[in-house]
């Protein structure tokens, strides 16, 4: 790693997270400064390539300076009085915690301005969808970065309304419907937080993170962090989605452009697990500990309850949408997280953040390749794919097919991917669960939990049977295999949940230090 000033530091976390948003802003004038293209949409589209490009590489350039011997440590941090009345403060900074969802997301949303750029979604002017990914950016980036409760909410609500037009103008089928359900699934749920975020800031006499987390729930009494943690986990379990809050994301994500599937299901579900692990673990753990064996109940159900709907999607001769279904494995992949979270062990809890990056880099690869699927067949329906490649997806386009089922292989937990380390580290953390929950319980838990990797197993495979494999058929239309610019855009996905797999320690190295301590009381 390299040494960098702490200001430097302190300026790079700030580009990354506004950088997106003067972007944002500058999208929308008549021409993008400093860009030409052989048409305005095309220098629009350039824009949004550069601006998300810069704030990628000053996330890199923000890792290689973290310090890596103490990644519990509050790093890059600016504290600024704001609105002095409510000791609301602009507290920026970031941990072994937030440093890898804020790469995540600097990465996903640069290879979905790389794909735009070569594959704009049908809709209206690019100037406005390149703003509202600018703007859907900096919300997520700031999620992951401020220390305070308030501005925690207004980062929270602020991704909400460009996903909103996201779907509604640029998405498919069902997108008014979708877009609708979504934000007054999120909107009311966010209401609810609020309440809770309310709450703690006016018992504890402030909303400042790191100082309420070094308190570790002391100057909350157990009844008020019941109700915090209640108000406050209804409005983070709407965006993970928990079920059963989870009605809106599979038409959500079927409606959506590809590039809105991408980052709704690679950076906006983690927004809900990095708060429960943020602010309720350490600031509530007396009221966290109430609802563990009932968080870690819903979290299996998720499990089991999307497993079996993918079988009934993937079944032959069901009405099954790939990506619908793939969806549905998002609220099973997140009852794992949630699971481990549940433990309130570092094992379970760092089990569930290797399990949100490995989950962001396996599902947005697999919502980009159904999206390519999708360019060049017209259709996500299941049947019809069959129909269109013949069914043997491996032999007219051999290495979309082969990366269709690296995806699926990966998504089910194979042993040296990434999938595999986050689901198991939160069935061992379950096996042994904090010494104040129910051991029974929580075996239980890791039981039905662990029956539902076989089912996700099952389901996968089946899509990739009847994709990807059987007899070439001849009547079956010619389809163009990977292009360039998709290679450009998903390498890095294929190349990182390789390196995940097979050196977990790069990733765990960072979260258990700053887990132990969270855990412990706190964070300095």
């Amino acid at each position: 790693m390299i040494d960098i000033n702490e200001s430097v530091m302190q300026f790079l976390l700030a580009f990354v997270v506004v950088g997106p948003l003067l972007g944002a802003a500058t999208a929308l004038l008549p021409a993008p400064p400093g860009l030409k293209g052989k048409s305005p949409e095309q220098a629009v589209l350039r824009h949004g390539v550069t601006v998300t490009g810069a704030v990628l590489i000053a996330a890199i350039v923000l890792t290689l300076g973290f310090d890596h011997d103490h990644p519990s440590k509050m790093q890059a941090t600016t504290d600024i009085s704001w609105i002095p009345a409510l000791d609301v403060r602009i507290h920026l900074g970031v941990d072994g915690i937030s440093l890898p969802l804020l790469v995540l997301t600097a990465l996903l949303t640069f290879l979905c301005a790389l794909y735009s750029y070569f594959k704009m979604p049908a809709g209206p002017s690019p100037k406005a969808f390149v703003a509202l990914v600018l703007v859907l950016e900096s919300g997520t980036l700031a999620t992951f970065a401020v220390l305070d409760l308030l501005l925690f909410f207004l980062a929270f609500e602020m991704v909400l309304i460009p996903m909103y037009f996201l779907i509604a103008r640029w998405g498919g089928e069902g997108r008014t419907q979708a877009a609708w359900r979504f934000i007054l699934y999120t909107l009311l749920g966010s209401v609810v937080m609020l309440l809770g975020l309310l709450l703690i800031g006016i018992k504890a006499g402030t909303f400042d993170m790191v100082a309420l987390a070094t308190d570790n729930g002391r100057s909350l009494t157990t009844s008020v962090q019941v109700i915090a943690v209640l108000a406050i986990g209804i409005g983070l379990a709407v965006k993970t989605p928990m079920w059963p809050l989870h009605s809106w994301l599979p038409d959500a994500h079927t409606a959506a452009p590809t590039v809105g599937s991408v980052l709704l299901a690679g950076v906006l579900l983690k927004m809900g697990t990095y708060g429960f692990v943020r602010i309720l673990l350490p600031i509530t753990p007396d009221g966290f500990r109430t609802y563990a064996p009932y968080l870690a109940a819903f979290a299996v159900v998720g499990i089991i309850y999307g497993s079996l709907a993918c079988l009934a999607l993937a079944k032959q001769g069901a009405k099954g949408d790939l990506k619908r279904l793939i969806a549905y494995s998002s609220v099973g992949h997140m009852g794992f997280v949630l699971l481990g979270i549940a433990t309130m062990t570092p094992t379970g809890v760092n089990g569930a953040l290797f399990a949100n990056i490995a989950h962001g880099l396996i599902t947005g690869l697999l919502f980009f390749l159904v999206g390519a699927l999708k360019d060049r067949t017209g259709t996500t329906d299941l049947d019809t794919l069959a129909d269109k490649t013949g069914a043997a997806l491996y032999a007219k386009t051999p290495r979309l097919g082969g990366l269709l089922a690296f995806a699926a292989v990966a998504s089910l937990g194979l042993p040296g991917l990434a999938g595999f380390w986050g689901e198991m580290l939160a069935l061992f953390g379950a096996f042994n669960p904090a010494d104040e929950l129910s051991r029974p319980a929580f075996l239980t838990f890791m039981s039905i939990a662990a029956f539902g990797t076989l089912l996700t197993a099952a389901y996968l495979l089946v899509v990739v049977r009847r994709v990807c494999m059987g007899a070439v058929s001849q009547e079956a239309p010619q389809l163009a295999d990977v292009q360039s610019y998709e290679f450009a855009a998903w390498t890095p996905l294929v190349a990182l949940t390789v390196v995940a797999g097979l050196w977990p320690k790069a990733l765990l190295g960072l979260t258990d230090p700053a887990v132990q301590q969270l855990l412990a009381g706190g964070t300095r």
